[in-house]
């Protein structure tokens, strides 16, 4: 499995995690959301960089020439509802890939909310078979929801090849996905963060991703 830390290079991809990690900026949720966006167009783009390309043959008004395009059959999923900006900043750049969706959540299961567990109650998606798929989900905290995510996509196929988006991980998060992906699988990470809270938010992180685009929940 192979791992890529984007907070690890320099890219403008850094100036946006500021933004989204400061308190005073998170008051907009309309900057907000756009911010996870260009997080996930940024990350896109360096994701196609690893696809399989073929060659086509485009005709323009003065002749012809043959242009390196990307064979790959993509299937962009995510997991409801935080991840819904960062899914479209993958779609600006994968305009013609499938969409899936997975409704995945955590729920407390202590009184302390201190113990975490991952409910999976609905999905809309094509058959993985033989696709690129690209799982999106912002905060990768426990890699419960993710995990469930996985487990219920890989039911309908065998990909040709999984990648894994968020925007901030942990070390526990990414130990947890391991046991549920193939060797062969990439995560992409704009900043791995040192843990969580006894609540399971990733720290120092910037909150909850749902809450700071949406608004509260129930």
């Amino acid at each position: 499995m192979k791992v890529i830390n984007f907070s690890e290079q320099k890219s403008v991809i850094n100036q946006y995690m500021a933004e989204l990690r400061d308190k005073g900026y998170q008051r907009n949720r309309l900057l907000f959301r756009n911010n996870i966006r260009r997080v996930g167009e940024m990350m896109a783009y360096e994701l196609s960089k690893t696809l399989e390309y073929k060659q086509k043959t485009v005709t323009t008004p003065l002749g012809t020439l043959d242009i390196a395009v990307p064979k790959d059959d993509l299937l962009i999923a995510t997991v409801l509802r935080a991840g819904l900006p960062f899914h479209e900043g993958f779609l600006h750049v994968f305009d013609k890939a499938d969409n899936g969706f997975v409704s995945a959540y955590r729920m407390y299961t202590n009184r302390e909310h201190t113990e975490v567990g991952v409910h999976t109650e609905y999905m809309a998606a094509p058959a993985v078979k033989g696709k690129t798929l690209v799982i999106v989900d912002p905060m990768l905290a426990t890699g419960g929801s993710m995990a469930a995510s996985i487990e219920a996509l890989l039911k309908t196929g065998r990909p040709h090849a999984i990648h894994i988006a968020c925007v901030i991980a942990t070390p526990e998060g990414l130990e947890v996905i391991s046991e549920a992906l193939p060797e062969d699988a990439t995560i992409w990470c704009a900043a791995i963060d040192p843990g969580m809270n006894a609540q399971k938010y990733i720290v120092p992180g910037f909150g909850d991703c749902g809450d700071l685009c949406y608004g509260e929940k129930l």
